[in-house]
């Protein structure tokens, strides 16, 4: 298959079904998922024609997407490599990045000899420090922080420093101020992985909502495919978190939307571009519905995607290639509301195919950066290129 430009979709929080390793992140028995397959149960069955033609049923049992005859794309799971189940880890295996080692979490609190000096250097107390889900924490301590002025720190199951504020008290830019203090203070043994700036509007407990400013401070990753692309003068048009995750070195274009309807819109604008590899997350499957456990929710949002699937298909190129994938699974029917370790989707599709086949289970993440390196003669020290085929 000869092919000119890559679109890489990640679907957040797609996971196909509880991986091997699953026991160890705490994913069995009630907890034990399988995101795609349990939230078209709870539905009572999904409607994607779309994905159903590309094999997505012949990967999965999902009530409502059987297994197609015949179907259009490559199809296969993924088992993620990397020690982590978060999107950070995620995203950076499928460029070539396996993250041997976890990076550190908090299922209790933030110690001293981190909320201390953050306290010092922003020269206010904090509330919270414990771990929450986003929504509850500004519904529990929202009206003390309007009162006092001190902004919310949390954290979750994910390694992540997280600090809530009404945009009215402190004001985004002081925010963000605050969260690059905090990113310059985590550092090993405490370097999670992201800090996020987490603002919210509203009056009180019943009323108040998170907005669409959240900004993301990650760990700069280690040498990766993106870099790698961008000194062979390959043009990276990143879209919504993936910029971010990746400290935004190497995209000729990164566009931070903030839903998927904005995330679709901002491809569109992508394939008009001069970049030949086009990077985007869809978010809200993940942000939206599988933190806050709402499989209905999760399920509208798939079959609205679905319909943007339909609409990208129709204006590939020849030469295109489509990869679909996840970085971790989030499974809105168990009862966590955290990331759960599973296997991933992979669907791989080009117009030049005449018919899709199973590519089995590949064993990294870091394959799909590999198939996407080897088209412009780069080698990656993780992953195998996926073979294509010469339809």
């Amino acid at each position: 298959m000869s092919w000119e430009r890559a679109i890489l979709i990640v679907l957040d929080g797609c996971g196909v079904g509880s991986a091997p390793d699953a026991k160890e992140y705490g994913d069995w028995g009630e907890n034990e998922p399988n995101t795609l397959g349990h939230l078209a149960s709870a539905v009572g069955g999904v409607h994607l024609p779309t994905l159903q033609r590309m094999g997505l049923g012949n990967l999965v049992a999902m009530e409502g997407v059987p297994p197609h005859p015949t179907p259009i794309a490559l199809y296969g799971k993924v088992q993620p490599h990397s020690k982590g189940k978060d999107s950070v880890t995620g995203h950076w295996e499928m460029m070539g990045i396996h993250t041997e080692v976890p990076f550190p979490t908090y299922p209790n609190s933030f110690p001293p000899e981190v909320i201390e000096p953050f306290e010092a250097q922003i020269g206010r107390k904090v509330l919270g420090n414990y771990p929450a889900s986003g929504t509850e924490i500004i519904k529990q301590l929202g009206e003390e922080h309007l009162r006092t002025g001190r902004p919310i720190v949390y954290t979750s199951a994910d390694s992540v420093f997280q600090i809530a504020a009404h945009e009215a008290v402190i004001p985004l830019d002081e925010l963000y101020r605050y969260c690059e203090i905090a990113r310059a203070l985590l550092q090993p043994p405490h370097h999670v992985q992201r800090v996020i700036a987490r603002p919210f509007v509203g009056q009180n407990a019943n009323s108040f909502k998170r907005t669409e400013n959240r900004r993301d401070f990650p760990l700069p990753p280690p040498p990766n495919l993106i870099d790698a692309l961008a000194e062979h003068q390959v043009g990276i048009y990143g879209i919504g978190v993936v910029p971010e995750l990746f400290v935004y070195r190497g995209f000729r274009h990164a566009e931070r939307t903030q839903s998927n309807p904005d995330h679709y819109q901002s491809l569109l604008r992508a394939m008009e571009s001069d970049c030949a590899f086009l990077f985007a997350n869809f978010e809200d499957f993940d942000m939206l519905y599988g933190h806050r456990n709402d499989p209905v929710g999760f399920a509208k949002a798939l079959e609205a995607f679905d319909a943007m699937l339909a609409d990208l298909l129709s204006r590939l190129l020849p030469t295109d290639l489509l990869i679909l994938t996840s970085d971790h699974g989030n499974d809105p029917t168990t009862p966590s509301t955290d990331h759960s370790r599973e296997y991933l989707p992979l669907l791989i599709y080009s117009p030049q195919l005449a018919q899709g086949r199973s590519l089995g289970i590949c064993r990294s993440l870091a394959d799909i950066g590999a198939t996407i390196a080897q088209r412009w003669g780069i080698t990656l020290p993780a992953g195998e290129p996926i073979a294509l085929g010469s339809d």
